[in-house]
């Protein structure tokens, strides 16, 4: 294998575990949401498959115009991470 297809793929790899756990820890934090129940938990719902439904298309427009996989996978890191810090803070009283 050449080196630098190696070293390609070693990256991605090592980018789509760590979007694995970081959306493992969204998961979380929106079951929660989803348990308590009530307007906030229907507002997420929402909000979720909305940011889905964006984020595919965002990923097949990058695809199309000749970006990279490792390019899309950032894309998502960079949505789950700020979904995890939005739905980790605490509200305050």
């Amino acid at each position: 294998m050449n080196a630098g297809l190696f070293k390609t793929w070693l990256a991605l790899s090592a980018d789509n575990a760590r979007l694995a756990f970081e959306a493992q820890q969204v998961i979380g934090l929106r079951m929660m949401k989803f348990a308590a129940g009530g307007a906030a938990a229907q507002a997420e719902m929402t909000r979720m498959f909305t940011e889905k439904a964006f984020a595919g298309g965002e990923a097949a427009a990058t695809l199309a115009f000749g970006g990279s996989a490792r390019k899309v996978v950032r894309g998502y890191r960079t949505r789950v991470k700020a979904n995890a810090r939005r739905l980790s803070r605490r509200k305050r009283k």
